[in-house]
């Protein structure tokens, strides 16, 4: 599941964070102000940061004011990954000319996980070690979860049996291949790949868009950016020649 795990650390985010404020200021500011946040804003990193210091734009999907004490503000923030939450706090501080900056920061949540599923390193050693001496697993399935978890908040594909074995080897998925798909997809986005049983093929690519799966019967609908199933579990589809086999079920193969 490694092959995905950038596509985990990217996704949407969730942080606990301690804003300073430099002045006093009426409570009803604050929160008409940190309100004009939500959605897109443009913002540059700051000097101390990894990336280029481009203006850019994020999403602030949400922004929670949890307690107000004297100059400090507990907030609680959704946003876009790549989002720098000690420069929002500074530009905040900026249009309510108080001046402001972050005093702590605690990420709550990446993607579909967060801390009410987290564990320690210790439970995991603990988990390990019992397998290792007894065999039994009940501490390993308590602290590991299955990878499609990780996937559980993209769309999803279904894929035929007659698809997976050549989306595997690297080809698009065409739309004889797909058996169910959700909607409002757009093109370009993200989404899982999945087989009939529920299990990760990996992530893909779209191609098209909801609608237009539905209004054709053919075409090249998503391509695959990462594979984590291993190649041979179902059976080819195809010819040595490298043409689809008809298997009477008139969607073969994940080709064009």
């Amino acid at each position: 599941m490694t092959k995905i795990i950038g596509f985990v650390t990217h996704s949407k985010k969730a942080y606990v964070c301690l804003m300073q404020l430099h002045k006093d200021i009426d409570f009803k500011l604050i929160n008409n102000v940190i309100n004009e946040f939500i959605g897109e804003i443009y913002q540059r990193p700051p000097v101390r940061s990894h990336v280029k210091r481009i203006l850019r734009i994020k999403k602030i999907f949400n922004i929670e004011i949890n307690e107000i004490n004297n100059r400090k503000v507990l907030l609680t923030i959704e946003s876009e990954a790549g989002t720098y939450m000690r420069k929002l706090c500074w530009d905040i501080g900026l249009v309510l000319g108080t001046g402001a900056h972050m005093r702590e920061l605690r990420r709550i949540k990446t993607g579909p996980f967060n801390e009410d599923n987290a564990v320690t390193l210790q439970q995991i050693s603990e988990a390990v070690y019992q397998y290792k001496t007894t065999g039994k697993e009940d501490l390993l399935r308590k602290v590991i979860i299955p990878g499609e978890y990780s996937v559980c908040e993209l769309e999803k594909i279904l894929v035929r049996d007659t698809a997976v074995e050549s989306v595997i080897n690297g080809s698009p998925l065409a739309i004889p291949g797909i058996s169910y798909f959700n909607d409002g997809i757009n093109r370009g986005d993200i989404v899982a790949l999945l087989t009939l049983k529920g299990e990760l093929i990996g992530l893909a690519k779209a191609l098209m868009n909801s609608n237009e799966i539905k209004q054709n019967n053919k075409g090249l609908a998503f391509q695959p950016t990462r594979i984590v199933m291993e190649r041979g579990i179902y059976p080819k589809a195809w010819k040595s020649s490298g043409k689809y086999k008809n298997r009477g079920d008139g969607n073969a193969g994940g080709g064009i």
